[in-house]
């Protein structure tokens, strides 16, 4: 007895049941996406993020803005090798002013309480931004630039030139941080004023 290919079996169903299985499918996995970036900005640990500048010619591309925060350029420490791709998990802790800053990071998430987030390495060998904007590379190769998915913001079309304009020092995140480490922006601030605030949906 002969089996039927996959092939001949998918044929026999017809092209109406497979043109629905095929939207139940992908609407499942935005959906499923949707929901999880809603869990993070409704549960997750909220974190003030500081911003520092950029290059001036990336400061807005239409419609999103580029970010640089201090926590981006990370001190590795003695003893352990990171290469570029490298998942990493950054331990934060507030300053003096409330905002997050970086006092530590591993290639395994941590155990114990406060706010982790979770990233990728950029670069090695990075030069960290100062406050003023300068490239401070006194550490020298043990630091590393790293990415947490937070570096760009959409704006509603036509409604960036308030943040294209303002110097990014004056610019501050609200990120929401899951227990998992995955981060999102929640709120976006000039001079302490709410400017957008993402919805969970």
């Amino acid at each position: 007895m002969r089996i039927p290919s996959a092939d001949a079996l998918i044929a026999r169903v017809p092209l109406l049941w497979r043109m629905l299985a095929a939207m139940l499918l992908l609407s499942g996995g935005l959906l499923a996406l949707v929901q999880s970036r809603a869990s993070i900005l409704r549960s997750g640990t909220e974190v003030r993020l500081k911003t520092v500048p950029v290059d001036p010619r990336d400061l807005f591309r239409g419609d999103y803005v580029v970010l640089a925060y201090p926590i981006s350029t990370v001190d590795g420490g003695p003893g352990v090798s990171y290469r570029r791709g490298d998942q990493v998990y950054v331990t934060l802790a507030p300053d003096a002013d409330g905002f997050a800053r970086a006092i530590g990071v591993a290639k395994a998430r941590p155990s114990g309480t406060g706010a982790v987030i979770a990233g990728r390495v950029v670069s090695t060998g990075a030069c960290a931004l100062n406050d003023a904007g300068e490239a401070d590379c006194s550490v020298g190769t043990r630091r590393l630039r790293i990415a947490y998915g937070l570096e760009s913001y959409f704006v509603p079309q036509g409604e960036g030139k308030a943040i294209e304009t303002t110097a990014r020092s004056r610019i501050e995140i609200v990120a929401a941080v899951s227990a998992g480490g995955e981060a999102a922006i929640k709120r976006l601030l000039i001079d302490g004023k709410l400017v957008y605030a993402e919805p969970p949906y």
